[in-house]
């Protein structure tokens, strides 16, 4: 007896580090931005923190994070051409991003200069809804504002745990980006690409 065919793909998440953005900073990324800022204003006062009010330390947070848009990372070159591709199939674009150093208001400024911003329909950052990856909930919010179910929906991302492991407990297709074009993760992904630009073929192929 023949399997029944999968669901058709109606919305493509992706990740931004390592996925759609590469950066220096990459081996301090899973420190939080605030975090950050707080470690430094203590290193000047270890009681300071607590005598600023919250908005000072919210331009504190933006003063910080806001050189990324002086020097922003650099965007995967075939980005652009396989997200307009799987939009021309009528699928729906976004973005699952944990958030460490540069907060999700100015990400939304990298990806506008990148030229892809208005190419996304939604867009989950973990310092918006205090859910991060590799918690199957991240990828469920963002799936019921396209108003998908996880099978009908694909998580494309370089991290085995984060990305590879997370989506599928959401019940998600997963597709790994890695640089050597292997597996990395525990959980096999559907399909296992070296970059952006062999993302249409890649998703053809596991959900023709």
């Amino acid at each position: 007896m023949r399997r029944p065919a999968p669901p058709a793909v109606k919305a493509v998440t992706l990740d931004c580090w390592g996925t759609l953005l590469v950066d220096s900073w990459q081996r301090c990324r899973d420190v939080p931005v605030s975090q950050h800022v707080t470690m430094l204003v203590e290193a000047l006062d270890h009681k300071l923190p607590q005598r600023l009010d919250a908005a000072i330390m919210r331009a504190l947070v933006r003063a910080y994070a806001s050189p990324a848009l002086e020097v922003p990372p650099t965007a995967d070159e075939g980005a652009r051409a396989a997200l307009d591709e799987l939009a021309a199939r009528g699928i729906g674009l976004g973005v699952v991003s944990n958030i460490m150093r540069t907060p999700g208001e100015v990400l939304r400024g990298i990806f506008d200069r990148a030229g892809f911003l208005a190419r996304f329909e939604v867009l989950t950052f973990s310092d918006e809804c205090g859910i991060r990856k590799p918690d199957p909930e991240i990828f469920l919010l963002t799936l019921r504002k396209f108003g998908v179910s996880p099978e009908q929906a694909v998580h494309v991302g370089d991290d085995p745990v984060l990305d590879v492991e997370g989506a599928r407990d959401a019940g998600m297709g997963v597709i790994q980006v890695s640089a050597n074009g292997r597996a990395t993760a525990p959980v096999t992904p559907d399909a296992v690409i070296t970059r952006l630009s062999e993302l249409p073929a890649a998703l053809a192929r596991i959900r023709p």
